[in-house]
Order: C-alpha cells, then sequence, then structure tokens
C-alpha cells in the first residue's frame, strides 16, 4: 500500500471520489430516510432499502426512525416555536451554522420519537447495529477511507461527514424557509432555492416539497430538475421501487358549465395548484391594471403587491398587513378580487361540513364572482367550473 492508500489515486480522483459517494448520501437520504420513511411517498424492494440503511450508517450516523421523527414533526409545528429548525423563529445564523446541532436536539426527545417515528424499521438490525451502534458505522468509514485512499482519506471522510449537516441540516432547513422563489403559496415560509437540485438531489424544491408533502416528486416546473425524482424513476424501470402518489395537476375541461364534485374535487385536492392559478391569472393582472403608473414604476410594485396579495393572512406580521390595507385601499376592485380569494380559502378550509355544502359554497362562489364585472375574476371562475384532475401517471 503506498502513500495514497491501496488504491493509489490522484488528488482529482480523490476529489471527484468524494463528490460521487457524498451523492450517494444525498441519494440516500432524499429517496430512502426523506421521500420514502418520512413520508410514504414510494415503496423501495427491500435490497435497496437495506443498501440506504447501510450506506447511511457508514457515512451519517443517522438513525431511520430519529430522521423520519424529526422531519414529521417540523411539518406538523412548521415555523412555530415547537418546529426542531425553523429560521422565522430561531434565525437564519443559526438553523444555518447549528443545524446539526438542532436535529440532535430533537432527535433526543422521547416525545418526539414515541408521536411521530411509527413505521419505520424495528428489525434485528436496526435493534443491535443500526440504531445502536451509530457511531461505529462513521468510525468504519474512516478506516476504509484511510485503507483506500491514503493520506486523501482523513480529509474525504471529514467532507462526507460535514456533507448531510451543512446541506441538509443548514442549508434547505435555514435558506429553504428564508430565500428563493415560490410557485406554491403554502402556509409556511419554505422555498425553492433554486430550480436544479443537483448537489441535494432535489431538496432545493422545498417550496414544492411542502406545497405536496406526500408527493415523491418533488419539481413542478418544466425548468426545475429534481434528480432524485430521476433516480426513483430508474429504479421504478428496474423493479426495484413503486411510486405510491405524486403531486395532483389540474386540467381545464373545456365548456363545462356547472361546478360539480369533481370540480371540487380538483379545487380540494390540488388546492395549491388553483392559489397558483389565481394569483396569477387574477391578482396579478389586476395590480397591474389598478396599480401601475408607468412602465418602469410597474414591474416592482406588482411583484410585490402580489405577493402580499397572495400571502395567506396568518403568515403576514403587523407590518405586511399594513401594507396591504394600504394596497387595498387605492383600488375597490383589488380589494374586491383579494375578498373572492379570501372566500376560496375559507371554502378550502371548510372540509369538516358535508361535500353538499362545500359544493354549494363553490357553486355560490362561481356565480358571484361572475357578477363582479372583473374580467380577470369572471374568467378565472369560468374556468374553474371545468377544473379536474389529470389522471395520474407515475
Amino acid at each position: 500500500m503506498t502513500l495514497y492508500g491501496i488504491l493509489d489515486v490522484s488528488l482529482w480522483q480523490a476529489a471527484l471520489v468524494t463528490l460521487a459517494l457524498t451523492h450517494v448520501t444525498i441519494a440516500a437520504v432524499t429517496i430512502y430516510l426523506h421521500r420514502s420513511q418520512a413520508h410514504r411517498a414510494l415503496d423501495l424492494h427491500p435490497v435497496v432499502a437495506h443498501f440506504f440503511r447501510f450506506w447511511l450508517w457508514l457515512t451519517t450516523g443517522m438513525v431511520t426512525r430519529e430522521w423520519v421523527s424529526v422531519h414529521r414533526r417540523h411539518h406538523a409545528r412548521c415555523e412555530t416555536p415547537d418546529d426542531p429548525h425553523s429560521p422565522q423563529i430561531l434565525g437564519l445564523r443559526k438553523v444555518l451554522l447549528e443545524g446539526a446541532e438542532l436535529y440532535g436536539q430533537a432527535a433526543d426527545d422521547t416525545e418526539t420519537l414515541t408521536r411521530f417515528g411509527h413505521g419505520t424499521p424495528d428489525d434485528w438490525l436496526e435493534r443491535n447495529l443500526y440504531g445502536r451502534l451509530h457511531w461505529q458505522g462513521v468510525g468504519l468509514m474512516l478506516i476504509l477511507d484511510v485503507l483506500l485512499f491514503g493520506v486523501y482519506g482523513p480529509v474525504m471522510w471529514a467532507v462526507q461527514m460535514l456533507w448531510i449537516p451543512f446541506w441538509a441540516a443548514g442549508v434547505i432547513n435555514g435558506v429553504g424557509h428564508y430565500w428563493g422563489y415560490r410557485n406554491y403559496e403554502s402556509p409556511d415560509a419554505s422555498t425553492n432555492i433554486v430550480p436544479w437540485g443537483i448537489l441535494i438531489g432535489g431538496e432545493e424544491l422545498h417550496n414544492n416539497h411542502h406545497a405536496f408533502p406526500s408527493s415523491a416528486k418533488l419539481s413542478s416546473k418544466p425548468w426545475e430538475l429534481d434528480v432524485g425524482w430521476l433516480y426513483i424513476r430508474l429504479l421504478s424501470t428496474l423493479g426495484l421501487a413503486r411510486v405510491k402518489k405524486v403531486a395532483p395537476d389540474l386540467r381545464v375541461v373545456p365548456g363545462k358549465p356547472l361546478v360539480d364534485m369533481d370540480t371540487l374535487r380538483a379545487v380540494v385536492v390540488s388546492r395549491m395548484h388553483v392559489f397558483a392559478r389565481y394569483t396569477k391569472e387574477v391578482l396579478a393582472p389586476v395590480s397591474r391594471d389598478e396599480l401601475c403608473r408607468d412602465a418602469a414604476h410597474c414591474r416592482r410594485l406588482v411583484r410585490r403587491s402580489t405577493q402580499l396579495l397572495a400571502r395567506e393572512g396568518k403568515r403576514l406580521d403587523g407590518a405586511a398587513r399594513e401594507r396591504l390595507e394600504q394596497i387595498l385601499a387605492q383600488s375597490q376592485t383589488l380589494a374586491t378580487v383579494y375578498q373572492f380569494r379570501e372566500r376560496l380559502q375559507a371554502i378550502w378550509e371548510s372540509r369538516a361540513a358535508s361535500q353538499d355544502a362545500l359544493l354549494r359554497s363553490l357553486q355560490e362562489w362561481c356565480h358571484q364572482a361572475e357578477a363582479t364585472g372583473i374580467q380577470a375574476l369572471e374568467r378565472f371562475a369560468h374556468n374553474l367550473k371545468g377544473f379536474s384532475l389529470e389522471p395520474t401517471r407515475v
């Protein structure tokens, strides 16, 4: 064995191998821990699932039940003081730099494990190896790195150990709830950091995920790349995975004259798509018509006002609510379309009511919207009658 290990690699080769190894770890986190275990969006063949469990034991020391419990608690308590890692509550700096510590604190909470850890592996290997001796795995990884790569080994191991704490615990949990673009007005602060999920396997598309948590596919727009989904499709083609659920998609059935149960189901199930369309087709054009003085003034004003108009009321702080009231006071038309958005939101939030009652409410909403004389709102209400769910294709 040489100074550079059994494989006798060069510096550049060691760097490429490190990137490949960390990418496998990212794939294990996003496919196995996140989409399969935490959200049950897909089933994995036992061989694939066990490979991911073994690899995560070697490269992260994370226990499946602990990771799943912390993540489910995050969704259940998002942006509240009980959220394990919200930058809206704790501050971006703390989550970005201390994300692994915050994860560890939540994983040590017995109540979190009991309440949110159901359905995770509980076999002999999990109880006696992966769960009990989880730090021995990363120690074995260090030995293997040194044997295979010599003097590069400790550095490669350090990068492997820091990869998930930095990218997942820090960047996704921190920046992914603080800065970026939003396709959907989910009731939290989640954002998409970039539309090309390469370094973190698609997890950068965090707003899409919070809009549709149980979807195995995180990309939503044609330009968004979800590498994890590409791997899932490959595993599915090979018979090594079965996708259970992807985000619903809306279609408009032309010429449909009435709101029926199919329309109601589409609005309830695909609420995020409905409100995204309302923002694009009603709030944005009405804001542009009512608020713009000239082209130079228009773009920034419309963007800011539309963001406020589209945001759920409970996500508005005092200053934002005051700005919203100032915007609405400038235009009765804008105030009207905002009120109709709030009424549509209220229909969705009344899911406990009977289907007949919800259907009557939605029919009345469309009837009144079409009578406002506001063209953008009238067109939306007319199209809403034809809303239907696209057949699921996985």
